[in-house]
């Protein structure tokens, strides 16, 4: 009977920290839609919201890593358990970083929309922010799930979200030369779309750990990077 007791309470501790990364998981992504929603219609009080409401995973961060510590203090976990609560204490670190960028993108709104923007400078950001934000909830829906067979089509996603970053940043490159007048619009944006395409990095962060607590493997390390953004600059010589 103690033993099933024990069992029982240690089974309540993974759960709660369970639920408390699908509470930061939300939150992170209602966060990065709303900054992008600002961004996108000029809202300098919704940003505010956003930047405001950063505090939170960072609470809730650091309550995972403390409540983390002392479940492994007191339970001295083994394999599967222990991987559970190190992921945790890991994918809490993700989420709050994907807050962050979310803060960072939020903080440039009153930047961008000193001036009125063309609507043709937004809608390549919005749609890299719908692959990146689908990614997300993808990744939540996996950890939720232990789905782990469905990692490998969130890591392609990452690729493709890569690839859409680079694109964009063509474009905006393009603006910019086009008219000198787009010139500060166009570099605020070029640093939202840099956040959004690390949005998706720390997703895919969050499916290799998932993989990890599941089978106790890592996920092979080389997964290419597509962003040539560096290279568009540089150069077509330059390596």
């Amino acid at each position: 009977m103690q033993t099933q007791h024990i069992m029982r309470s240690f089974d309540d501790e993974l759960k709660y920290l369970a639920d408390q990364i699908a509470a930061m998981g939300g939150y992170a992504e209602r966060m990065v839609a709303e900054a992008v929603e600002a961004l996108i219609q000029s809202d300098t009080g919704l940003a505010r919201k956003v930047v405001a409401d950063d505090a939170f995973l960072d609470e809730k961060e650091r309550e995972i890593g403390e409540r983390a510590v002392i479940i492994i203090g007191r339970r001295q976990p083994m394999a599967a358990d222990l991987r559970e609560i190190v992921g945790a204490i890991r994918i809490s670190s993700d989420l709050e970083r994907i807050g962050d960028l979310g803060k960072n993108i939020a903080k440039r709104v009153v930047a961008v929309t000193e001036g009125k923007q063309p609507v043709r400078l937004f809608r390549g950001l919005e749609a890299l922010a719908g692959l990146a934000l689908t990614q997300l909830k993808e990744v939540l829906d996996v950890y939720a799930s232990r789905s782990v067979e469905r990692i490998g089509f969130v890591r392609d996603r990452d690729e493709e979200i890569d690839a859409m970053y680079t694109s964009l940043f063509r474009e905006l490159l393009t603006y910019m030369m086009e008219d000198p007048r787009n010139i500060t619009a166009c570099t605020h944006l070029l640093f939202c779309a840099k956040n959004i395409e690390r949005i998706g990095d720390h997703a895919t962060n969050i499916a290799e750990t998932v993989h990890h607590i599941v089978t106790g493997r890592q996920l092979p390390l080389e997964r290419p990077k597509e962003d040539k953004s560096h290279k568009i600059v540089a150069g077509p010589n330059s390596s």
